[in-house]
């Protein structure tokens, strides 16, 4: 829901993100949307018993606690590829460090990226200043052109339609550590990426200003 007040800042950022999407690809400044989530680590307090011929496998319902885990999703959906990183926490600096390791490994070909993130308050160019040498961030942040989606419209950014993927067809059992679930989630990765799965984007800013009258101004002063 969006605040009182706030529908001008809204329309500003979400027309700034469709803009982005509207843009044809280029390889040069190639797209990306990042997003993140965190999954809790559940262990097995008994073993579960495989499937067998009549009847599916068995999972007991408890579970041990083993803490949690972060997983930093960025997705180029122009070139149908995604990359997930799993991180033990999601702090200004863990993110800062999973964006140079996409511009210097992934993306070192590109002149910029053009990031599409939320509001979080870890996803700042200052987490650069605060992590690396000042010659360094500045290095990095030449290299990013930002785009934030609108507070409480975090469903303009494609990572999120990428992340409900991931949730339903990776994340839903059971993960006991940190380096299960890395494996787990890069053996998806590695799957998606070979059959190179983009997003069709189809919301456009004709769509917006057609199906959301009520966050622009009634100019015409006919809006009852």
């Amino acid at each position: 829901m969006i605040p009182p007040g706030q529908n001008g800042a809204f329309v500003a950022a979400m027309e700034d993100v469709l803009a982005v999407y509207a843009r044809p690809a280029d390889p040069a400044r190639p797209l990306v949307c990042f997003d993140e989530a965190g999954k809790e680590l559940r262990a097995e307090r008994r073993s579960a018993q495989p499937p067998a011929p009549g009847r599916a496998a068995r999972e007991d319902a408890e579970y041990i606690r083993q803490g949690s885990a972060n997983l930093f999703l960025a997705l180029a959906p122009h070139q149908g590829w995604r990359q997930v990183t799993v991180t033990a926490q999601r702090t200004g600096r863990d993110f800062a460090s999973v964006l140079r390791a996409l511009l210097d490994g992934p993306f070192a070909h590109a002149d910029q990226i053009v990031l599409v993130t939320d509001n979080l308050n870890t996803h700042r160019p200052a987490a650069f200043s605060q992590t690396f040498p000042p010659a360094e961030a500045r290095r990095l942040l030449a290299r990013i052109e930002w785009h934030f989606t609108p507070l409480h419209g975090s469903w303009l950014n494609m990572a999120e339609l990428e992340w409900s993927v991931l949730a339903r067809q990776c994340l839903p059992r059971r993960m006991p550590d940190q380096a299960t679930l890395a494996a787990e989630v890069a053996a998806w990765v590695a799957a998606r990426n070979a059959d190179r799965v983009g997003i069709d984007w189809r919301f456009t800013m004709v769509d917006a200003r057609a199906r959301l009258p009520f966050l622009y101004p009634d100019l015409s002063g006919t809006r009852q």
